[in-house]
């Protein structure tokens, strides 16, 4: 999760639901396809950025799942569709917080992931990253990082568009951050010469709010917004991680285009 605050830091204290004062040790993540473990160290006295969210670990799972058996499971027919691109497939991944979802998807796909934050979260993400290099290198596994704050259209020119796929895990949090990464959606999807045909965005989200819909109504208006997969509830919850994929629906892409070449 990433907080995408101007700063990082007030909210993230409010909101943290564990003590300041707690150090967590770093969490093993079973890759059972693979036969390997990744490791992510969490920093919960520096807020939301630095902490595991449920929906960070269904993603995982659902990635060792296509891993071990890709023809069935709820990521194989968009994965599958990438298998014709020039290896390794390029992913983006917005809020990254501690990494664990790039890393995953690095590690079980071979693929080279870009995992983005705010520059405060970027030195954690660095070492997680660093600290399952040998797993990363053993399976053809490439990770960067980088800065990307949403709907700042600089920050989108400075990572590029030539990605095959964008990924997220509980990055619909803050209201007033739904503009924002609507805004990066719509230029990574929608718009710019590099704008592929076929590009989509998958999310993993587990609903806490009733304004949560919200960023959905948005997002319907410019993407075709599909279920790919829902967790049962747990832990006490009322619902589960649902996991949506996001493509972008071709009146928007003409629209943008148009509005792009008049500017």
């Amino acid at each position: 999760m990433a907080a995408q605050q101007g700063d990082g830091s007030e909210d993230d204290a409010t909101l943290s639901p564990v003590n300041a004062a707690i150090l967590l040790p770093p969490t093993e993540h079973c890759l059972h396809s693979i036969n390997s473990t990744v490791f992510i160290r969490q920093l919960p006295s520096q807020g939301l950025s630095f902490q595991l969210w449920p929906a960070a670990t269904t993603f995982l799972t659902l990635l060792d799942d296509h891993r071990g058996n890709p023809s069935t499971g709820p990521l194989g027919p968009t994965l599958t569709a990438l298998d014709s691109r020039r290896p390794p497939i390029k992913i983006l991944e917005l809020g990254s917080g501690t990494g664990l979802v790039g890393i995953a998807a690095a590690v079980t796909l071979g693929a080279s992931v870009t995992v983005t934050d705010l520059p405060h979260v970027v030195p954690n993400l660095l070492f997680n990253v660093e600290a399952n290099a040998a797993v990363l290198a053993a399976n053809g596994g490439v990770v960067h990082v980088a800065a990307l704050r949403w709907g700042e259209a600089e920050d989108v020119e400075v990572i590029g568009r030539e990605f095959d796929l964008i990924v997220a895990s509980d990055v619909v949090y803050h209201d007033h951050l739904y503009e924002p990464l609507l805004k990066t959606l719509r230029l990574l999807i929608l718009g710019g010469e590099e704008a592929e045909e076929g590009r989509v965005f998958v999310m993993a989200h587990l609903r806490r709010w009733k304004k949560d819909s919200a960023f959905f109504k948005k997002a319907r208006k410019v993407f075709e917004v599909e279920v790919l997969h829902v967790d049962p509830p747990c832990h006490g919850s009322r619902v589960g991680v649902t996991v949506y994929r996001f493509a972008g629906k071709n009146s928007s892409k003409k629209l943008l285009k148009a509005n792009n070449a008049i500017a």
